[in-house]
């Protein structure tokens, strides 16, 4: 895809919804961080149906270890994964609360320390809590951008650093969001939505199909 195309790709996404939010529901950094490692695997509803009461009563490590991993797992447990992600929980908490005062870390390497948080996650947390220009590359942001030619690329952190390397420095604080949105709702895995996509002239999809 041309750099002019890439802009003009931006552009109207952004014209569809100028400040993309994530659909996970949280109430400050530390919820994000749990919802988002609850997140693998998961979808962001289902997430939020278990997250919902769970913060209600826990949205501090303090409280999440208060509560205990069983009663955790209890609240988590319509969620795929929910033993290994209940301990995950349990397990950052802990090492919030020892090496960071609680608080959650602005800083990759450390966040990449918890359990259960790997780059995507870290990725998330810096975008959405801290404001960076940061890419989390999920299967809906590799799925947009091997389809469309955005940023090929055989692995997520090939994609990822695809996506740094051409998205224009105007759109990448809001980047992330854009595509995940666009690959849920319009780029979709089995039918993609095409006569109703606001890109699709720049898509280099073979399969494409304008009703």
């Amino acid at each position: 895809m041309k750099k002019a195309d890439i802009d003009e790709f931006y552009r109207r996404l952004s014209g569809v919804n100028p400040k993309p939010e994530t659909e996970l529901q949280f109430k400050n950094p530390y919820t994000l961080v749990v919802a988002v490692v609850l997140s693998a695997q998961a979808t962001d509803i289902g997430v939020n149906k278990a997250t919902g009461p769970l913060f209600k009563v826990a949205d501090t490590p303090q409280k999440m270890i208060a509560l205990g991993e069983a009663k955790v797992r209890d609240y988590i447990k319509t969620i795929g994964l929910f033993n290994t992600k209940a301990k995950n929980v349990i397990g950052l908490s802990h090492r919030l609360i020892d090496e960071f005062g609680g608080d959650v870390p602005h800083d990759r390497e450390a966040l990449e320390s918890l359990p259960g948080v790997g780059r995507k996650t870290a990725n998330v947390v810096l975008n959405v809590a801290f404001g960076e220009s940061t890419i989390a590359v999920d299967t809906h942001i590799f799925r947009v951008s091997n389809r469309t030619g955005l940023a090929p690329g055989k692995t997520p952190l090939e994609v990822e650093k695809g996506l740094e390397k051409r998205t224009p420095e105007q759109w990448k604080r809001h980047a992330h969001n854009w595509l995940i949105l666009h690959g849920r709702y319009v780029c979709k895995a089995r039918k993609p939505l095409c006569g109703v996509c606001r890109v699709v002239e720049f898509c280099r999809y073979k399969a494409k199909e304008i009703v």
